[in-house]
Order: structure tokens, then C-alpha cells, then sequence
């Protein structure tokens, strides 16, 4: 079991580079960057005019790329993926970008998303006599382009990409061009900048400062752009949806120093925690976050309520997925590797504690327990987002939906679990208003109102990929 399991898992990360020497190099700094986004595997395309090579591996992005292997890796073109499995097993075969031969020549694509018709289309495609190597929805893509007679791949993208539904950044990279599309929804991120003379593409900006590239715009939702040497030639899908981004990216996912969906991130969190301290507000001593990524919206609530803002909480970064026997003694062992409390700070106090979501609610439980252990008088908690009842389709791996505490309790019951002194929400329309251009975002996390339909199996697949995963009590709710 993550030790993180108060938070949804990150989708991916993708980058591309068209016309640039040194491509793999920059592509790899570019990784580094969107690591937060999928820590499984990680893997580079390049192409130099002529060919194209691959090297993926499971692990981090400094694990898979030294400098030897980034050496090794020339062409003027290149393609990158992290990796956080959403639909696929975490397996090697499954790891980006994947390159295959067809009619066209070498093809490689990366992709962050998720297609809910993607068992629909395989299975047709099966039927038909396709053979598939790997368990991802991104295969899917590569046949249907390898099956379409189109001579070029940006016209063959144009035609069969309609057929595809849910959520997709793809990044498709030929031996001299490399393509980047957005969905018609725009459920993803992904981000147009400028290397010199050249174009890059990337999941967020924060890619593009450590490798010295200028954000120029988004990728528009359905919009396609063929990059090649130093040019740039925008096509549309030929899909009328309406933009439906996803409001977590400014949540949780996305780095506070991105620019995404056009707005900064950072800005959008303190947004949230300064409408949430408006919002609800509580009669308490000081203010501190759950780090990494509460950080900022708990800035945002002490601005707001002019409550003091303290490091009570100090989280270690180099944990990964430690093991834990089930013969210790110490029933909070996982949040104590992960967390831990300033007791100077919270003794005697009556403390506010932000945090970004809850999901099962079971780490926050024992987060609480560990606040108060270290003296803390009283604890609020204050979270900057609605309540998550509804599991996500569109690029996302999320808990079945009766895994999701707020799906079958109420704030009051959620309260009295956490067993905090008040427990407050940042209302859909505070969130909406933080993030901006509010009915242009996807919601249905904590509506179910999904702007895609979805195959009735898609449910089971969610049942049956979380089968083995950690199960929330449901009512009634034990008393310990």
C-alpha cells in the first residue's frame, strides 16, 4: 500500500521536442520537471531523420536516464512519458512512449489521458485479426493509425481520432515530425512553448523553465500540431464538444509553478484558500498544511483569516514505498515515516490543519491522532475542495466509488470518523471561482454529471483494477 493514500494518483506526464539538437537531453531535463505526474516508469523516443529508438524503464526519471544512456540517445527529435498506470497494468510492456512499425515507417506516441471506449475498440479489433502486445488504451491509437490507409499520419489522426472517446494529451513522433493533440474536451493539459527556433510541447510549464523554453499558449481542446524544423501548422478535429478541463490539475496535480489551462497554479490554490477562510472560517491559534501540495491554499486560508501560518507538520521526501509489517506494534507507522509533528508549535494550541482532498479518509484519521498527540488543544480541518464522491474516468486512478468516504457520509459523520473538532469543505462554486472561467471545467468528481458517457463494463473494470486495493469502512463507521 502507497504511503500517500489521502490522494488520488497522478495521471502522466508527457514532453516533446521537434528540431532541436540534443532533443533526448532536453527531453530528460523536461521528466525531471513532471516526475510529481508518474513515478513508474519513464521512457524517450528520438528520431534522427532516419530512425527512431526508444529506451523505457520502470522507475524514476533519473534511474532510467544517466548520462550515458542520454548520450546515446541522438536525433533532433524527441518524445518523453512518466508514467503513472490508469489503465494498464504497471508493467514494462506498458511503459512509454511505444514505438511500432507499420506502412508508415517507425511510429512512436505517448499519451496522458484515459479512453473509456478503448475495450470497445479493441475488442473490435480483435475480432478483426489485430494482435495486441500491451494492456494499455494507448495501443489502441497506434493500430487504428497502422489500420487507416491515409499516407500521412496527421490525416489519419484527423479521421480516426473522432472515434476515440475520454481524455487525451498525445505527443505521436514520426522520423521528421512530431505531433501533438488534444482531445475536443480538453480534459488534460498540455502546453505549446518555444526553444529558440523551435517548438516544444509538454503536460505543463514547469517543463519548460528547467530547459529554458517560453510558454507561448495551450493546446487548444481538439486542436492538432504538426512541429517540424521550426514551423508549426494547426488542424482541428472535426468534434464539437464543450471544453470540460479538469478542475484537480489546479487542486492537486499540477506543480504550483505551472502555468495550466492558461492560468497559474499557485494563484488558483491560494484562491481557494482565501474563499475557503471566507468561507469557513474557525476560532483557532495558528494555520499549517498537510506539505506538499496544501501548502499553498493554506497560505491562501491564513491571509484570509489573518491566523498565523506554521510549519507544524514536516514531511520526509525520500520515503517511496517502504515496507510494513504487520508484526509492529505502532498502529500510525505509515504516516509517521511520511509526517511529522512540530510539537513546539502545536502544543496547547488550537489548530486549523488545510489539506488539499480527502479520499478514503483513513491517513487523515491517523494525521489527526498524530496532531494531537504532539498537544494540539483542538483541531480543525479545513479542505480546498468539495467532498469527492464520484471515481474519475478521464486519466485518472481513483477509488471505486464506495472506497470514497464522502460518497455515502456526511460532513458531520466524515467529522466525527476523523474525530477533528470541525470539519468544513471549500464549496464547487469557491473552487470554481479559484480556478476561473468555472463551466469550462469537469466537476463530475464530486457531482457525477460526466461530460463523456462511458461503456457500462468501464465500472467493472474500476472494480476489478482496485479489487486488491485498501477498503474505507462504510456505515456504520467503526468507533475505532
Amino acid at each position: 500500500m502507497s504511503l500517500d493514500e489521502r490522494h488520488w494518483r497522478e495521471e502522466c506526464g508527457v514532453v516533446g521536442i521537434a528540431a532541436v539538437a540534443g532533443a533526448a537531453e532536453l527531453a530528460s531535463l523536461a521528466l525531471h520537471a513532471l516526475q510529481h505526474r508518474g513515478q513508474e516508469s519513464a521512457g524517450i523516443t528520438v528520431a534522427d531523420g532516419h530512425r527512431l529508438v526508444t529506451h523505457k524503464r520502470m522507475g524514476l526519471v533519473a534511474d532510467v536516464f544517466d548520462e550515458e544512456t542520454t548520450r546515446c540517445l541522438t536525433g533532433n527529435y524527441a518524445i518523453g512519458h512518466v508514467r503513472y498506470s490508469t489503465s494498464g497494468s504497471s508493467h514494462i510492456l506498458n511503459a512509454q512512449p511505444l514505438q511500432v512499425t507499420s506502412h508508415r515507417g517507425n511510429v512512436s506516441i505517448a499519451h496522458n489521458g484515459n479512453l473509456v471506449n478503448a475495450h470497445e475498440l479493441r475488442r473490435e479489433m480483435e475480432l478483426d485479426g489485430s494482435i495486441f502486445s500491451t494492456t494499455s488504451d494507448t495501443e489502441v491509437i497506434l493500430h487504428m493509425l497502422a489500420r487507416n490507409r491515409t499516407d500521412s499520419c496527421e490525416e489519419a489522426l484527423l479521421k480516426l481520432l473522432p472515434r476515440v472517446k475520454g481524455a487525451y494529451s498525445l505527443v505521436l513522433m514520426t522520423r521528421d515530425k512530431l505531433i501533438a493533440v488534444r482531445d475536443p474536451y480538453g480534459f488534460r493539459p498540455l502546453c505549446l512553448g518555444r526553444y529558440h527556433d523551435s517548438y516544444v510541447v509538454a503536460s505543463e510549464s514547469c517543463a519548460f523553465d528547467i530547459i529554458g523554453a517560453r510558454y507561448l499558449r495551450d493546446v487548444a481542446p481538439g486542436e492538432m500540431v504538426v512541429l517540424g524544423d521550426g514551423e508549426l501548422v494547426s488542424r482541428q478535429l472535426n468534434v464539437e464538444a464543450p471544453e470540460k478541463r479538469c478542475v484537480f490539475e489546479h487542486v492537486y496535480f499540477s506543480r504550483p509553478d505551472s502555468v495550466v489551462f492558461g492560468r497559474n497554479v499557485d494563484s488558483a490554490r491560494r484562491r481557494s484558500g482565501e474563499i475557503l477562510g471566507r468561507e469557513a472560517p474557525a476560532a483557532a491559534d495558528l494555520v499549517c498544511a498537510v506539505p506538499d501540495s496544501s501548502n499553498t491554499a493554506a497560505l491562501g486560508y491564513a491571509r484570509a483569516t489573518g491566523l498565523p501560518f506554521e510549519l507544524a507538520l514536516i514531511r520526509n521526501h525520500y520515503v517511496g514505498r517502504t515496507f510494513i509489517s504487520p508484526a509492529q506494534k505502532v498502529r500510525d507507522m505509515s504516516v509517521r515515516i511520511k509526517f511529522n509533528p512540530v510539537a513546539e508549535v502545536l502544543a496547547g494550541k488550537r489548530v486549523v490543519v488545510v489539506d488539499d482532498s480527502i479520499v478514503r479518509g483513513t491517513t487523515m484519521r491517523k494525521l489527526v491522532k498524530l496532531i494531537r498527540g504532539a498537544g494540539a488543544s483542538e483541531v480543525h480541518l479545513r479542505i480546498a475542495s468539495p467532498p469527492v464522491t464520484n471515481p474519475c474516468y478521464y486519466g485518472i486512478d481513483t477509488p471505486v466509488r464506495n472506497e470514497l468516504i464522502a460518497s455515502s457520509h456526511t460532513v458531520d459523520e466524515i467529522a466525527t470518523y476523523l474525530r477533528v473538532d470541525s470539519l468544513a469543505y471549500l464549496s464547487l462554486p469557491g473552487l470554481l471561482e479559484a480556478a476561473g472561467e468555472g463551466e469550462s471545467y469537469c466537476e463530475a468528481c464530486f457531482t457525477g454529471n460526466y461530460p463523456v458517457s462511458f461503456a457500462a463494463d468501464t465500472h467493472k473494470d474500476q472494480l476489478e483494477k482496485h479489487a486488491e486495493g485498501v477498503f474505507i469502512p462504510v456505515k456504520p463507521m467503526p468507533s475505532d
